[in-house]
């Protein structure tokens, strides 16, 4: 680890190591220097991001327009480049990546309440407002078709015909609620194909663990966990946070009695995104903010339970049935949107008028 270190063009040499976080995909590291600085050392899992440099490349150029634009030197993630200048460390057949550490912040797990709900919509919406001139066309897709609704309902179709595990016979009614919606699965992307949706900056991963706060104000700072940084729709944005944030339920209840649509953090999360970014917003897209919701929602249910019908081999799971559970979770939220559909618009709608005036 010293050696990969050394390697970045760090303020001192190391004197502690220690694994933090509890990531999925990259593998992370709290690095103290003696010289009181410290960092922030990441293994980039490039059996998921292949094509590392692109990757690297779509993060420098995002924190660098986003550095230019906030007073704070705490409202960006800041890049620590190698000693010769290059954005990465390739180790032995590996890639390491490092950051500064942004002081006086913290990173939290749950919204205890709409009001922290809120303020990490504020940090979602900054990040659209701030990037909403970035060329969103000269970002490296990372992850082909990620947020790609009617590709992903491609690949439940296939696993149905496949019926690895022969499960399909057993979740007839789950199979046929996907099935029910096909129509839906394009309203976005065929939008987007006629032009009445730009292609924007998106996150695609705005789940609150990845806002860091100010420990002592709980302000938002800064977006965090900028891989998956590809060229998107806005309303896939709103719509994940949505989908994460706004469940009275995790995301594996086995008891669907407790999943339910919060209207109280669905509406906390609008009012702080749309306080950011409703002004750069089109009509358009405007309109789409709450689909966004149940197409992120349906879509995420429909990958829980394709993988399913594959036999587990995606998702990680702890118990017979745990994408089964994952996937029904999804679609009561979807239903309850369903049936809130107006009211969810009107919040929307209203909030939107307030900070268009």
């Amino acid at each position: 680890m010293r050696e990969i270190i050394e390697r970045f063009a760090v303020d001192g040499r190391p004197v502690s190591v220690a694994a933090v976080g509890n990531g999925h995909i990259n593998s992370t590291w709290d690095v103290m220097m003696d010289t009181g600085r410290r960092y922030v050392l990441q293994k980039i899992n490039h059996h998921v991001f292949r094509d590392v440099a692109g990757l690297m490349k779509n993060i420098d150029g995002v924190t660098r327009y986003l550095r230019d634009r906030t007073k704070d030197p705490r409202g960006t993630m800041n890049l620590v480049p190698t000693r010769d200048g290059a954005l990465y460390v390739e180790y032995q057949g590996k890639y390491y990546r490092m950051y500064d550490y942004v002081p006086g912040s913290v990173c939290l797990m749950q919204a205890e309440s709409p009001e922290v709900f809120r303020q990490s919509g504020v940090a979602f919406g900054k990040f659209q407002n701030q990037l909403a001139d970035y060329p969103a066309d000269t970002l490296t897709e990372t992850i082909p078709h990620f947020h790609d609704t009617p590709d992903r309902y491609r690949q439940f179709e296939e696993a149905l015909r496949r019926d690895a595990r022969g499960r399909a016979e057993k979740v007839a009614p789950e199979i046929a609620f996907v099935q029910a919606r096909q129509a839906d699965m394009g309203v976005m992307t065929d939008m987007l194909r006629r032009g009445e949706l730009p292609l924007r900056v998106t996150h695609n991963d705005t789940k609150l663990s990845n806002v860091l706060f100010d420990e002592t104000t709980m302000e938002p700072l800064c977006v965090i966990d900028l891989d998956t940084i590809i060229p998107g729709l806005s309303g896939n944005d709103f719509g994940d946070a949505i989908r994460f944030g706004a469940s009275t339920a995790l995301e594996d209840e086995p008891d669907l009695g407790k999943v339910h649509l919060s209207m109280d953090y669905f509406s906390a999360f609008t009012e702080g995104f749309l306080s950011e970014c409703a002004v750069s917003l089109s009509e358009a897209e405007l309109n789409t903010l709450v689909w966004g919701a149940k197409l992120m929602t349906l879509e995420c249910g429909m990958r829980f339970l394709t993988d399913h019908l594959n036999g587990d081999t995606y998702f990680h799971v702890e118990r017979e049935g745990h994408n089964l559970d994952r996937a029904r979770t999804q679609f009561r939220l979807v239903e309850e949107m369903e049936e809130r559909w107006d009211e969810l618009n009107a919040v929307v709608r209203d909030t939107a008028a307030r900070y268009r005036r």
